[in-house]
């Protein structure tokens, strides 16, 4: 029953909370699109983790592992990966 709530709510144009406190972006210094991403979620308010993949060779074959390549950024959204800046999508997976 509440799932189906959930379905009608969101059917309807109602938007769940933003998904903070559980997005991580897997970047590099020197990345153009790792910094936008940042700074978009900067810019909402959306708390993040940043992984510096350049730094820390556990993290990175972590991500490898994950997306199978090494392009960053890589954001994870809850259980959702994205390899890449899309800010339409970033927004989606947060119910923006």
């Amino acid at each position: 029953m509440e799932e189906n709530q959930n379905q009608d709510a969101m059917q309807s144009g109602a938007t769940e909370a933003p998904a903070t406190g559980n997005v991580t972006v897997y970047s590099t210094p020197t990345c153009h699109f790792c910094h936008a991403a940042k700074d978009f979620f900067k810019e909402h308010e959306v708390a993040f983790t940043d992984i510096d993949v350049a730094a820390d060779a556990e993290k990175r074959q972590e991500m490898v592992e994950m997306t199978g390549q090494m392009g960053v950024p890589v954001i994870k959204i809850g259980d959702e990966v994205m390899v890449g800046f899309d800010e339409a999508k970033v927004k989606a997976a947060l119910g923006m």
